[in-house]
């Protein structure tokens, strides 16, 4: 078998797609070590669901507590996204210090040679001796776009086992590996922040509020109050609190005055933006060229020109696109669904 003699770190996170990723890669002949990240508000269940779902494919498994870590390169970051006015995704600096940073070095000290996760995603080689991230064969639960902080160098040392499966086919392994995760339920919001509710997440953890402000119309006219600009994100129509005949959306936000700004939909586009903190997953080009872009996560990739300016990359949209958010990431692919790079949305242009 492919993994015979090689070991692996997964990182299991107490659901079903970390578990099942350790029942394939024992049933490719892998040498599993368990490793569970706890973190700041990280539930006593998940760390038992873990170490129970580990003593019952008969692994070892570690508890690394990473609380400190995590609120300097993750909360700590998220808290000052928002506090410049910006929509941060704290899944992608996760990725980038924790999963793929911290845990990759847990790997080499306890002499594994891959770290594994239970990312819908794909590494495929790329015919030249080197290494892709690609999309996943299940394209409904693809995740190559938070995955984009790998380090280029690290590609050839993480596997992602579920890359080319379903989830129902995952399910499907825990079940006959008699796991009791095995039907448990998708996380759906950010994991310190288990109700969704930002705003107030960020008033309770920095002991400061997010004053009420003004809401006003394109022209500059008043026409409602916010309650935090915090809590509101670019392209939100629910919940702005602004009654009107029709429908209207934050198109932007000023945190030194304290101002949303709403309008009409047509509002939202912007024809390209700057990203900053990028990382090239291929050689880093030094010309522009045409490939294809995504700044939500849900988005369908759109035409982009990508014009790299040093440690920034500037992305000029072939169509103008809806919402393009600061904080969000923009994340380029080629046409064949492999990620070449991503960086953090710094300036939108109109």
């Amino acid at each position: 078998m492919k993994g015979t003699g090689r070991r692996v770190l997964v990182a299991m996170s107490g659901g079903v797609d970390s578990s099942a990723a350790v029942y394939l890669l024992r049933e490719q002949g892998y040498d599993c070590v368990g490793a569970t990240m706890e973190l700041y508000g990280t539930p006593a269940e998940t760390l038992e669901d873990a170490r129970a779902a580990a003593e019952r494919m008969g692994i070892p498994h570690h508890v690394l507590p990473l609380c400190r870590e995590f609120e300097e390169r993750v909360i700590g970051r998220f808290v000052e996204g928002y506090r410049r006015g910006e929509t941060p995704n704290p899944c992608v600096d996760c990725n980038r210090f924790l999963k793929f940073g911290l845990l990759h070095r847990k790997a080499r000290e306890l002499g594994c040679d891959y770290l594994a996760t239970g990312h819908y995603a794909q590494i495929l080689e790329d015919g030249a001796g080197g290494w892709r991230l690609c999309k996943a064969a299940d394209l409904g639960r693809d995740q190559s776009y938070v995955l984009y902080p790998i380090p280029r160098e690290l590609l050839g040392r993480t596997l992602f086992p579920l890359g080319g499966l379903t989830k129902a086919q995952a399910r499907e392994m825990a079940e006959r590996a008699g796991l009791a995760n095995a039907q448990k339920r998708d996380s759906q919001d950010i994991c310190f922040i288990p109700d969704g509710d930002y705003l107030a997440f960020l008033e309770r953890y920095t002991g400061q509020s997010f004053p009420a402000g003004d809401i006003v119309d394109l022209e500059g006219r008043v026409v409602g109050r916010h309650r935090g600009a915090a809590g509101l994100t670019i392209g939100q129509r629910r919940g702005v609190g602004v009654s009107s005949p029709g429908r209207i959306y934050v198109c932007a936000k000023c945190m030194e005055d304290n101002t949303v700004t709403v309008g009409p939909e047509e509002s939202l586009y912007s024809t390209g933006c700057a990203a900053r903190d990028w990382n090239w997953l291929v050689e880093p080009p030094e010309q522009p060229f045409d490939a294809l872009v995504k700044t939500r996560y849900r988005q369908r990739e759109q035409p982009v020109r990508v014009v790299p300016e040093g440690d920034r990359v500037r992305l000029e949209f072939a169509q103008p696109q809806r919402a393009v958010t600061p904080g969000q990431a923009a994340v380029v692919y080629d046409g064949g669904g492999a990620v070449l790079g991503g960086g953090t949305i710094a300036e939108v242009e109109e």
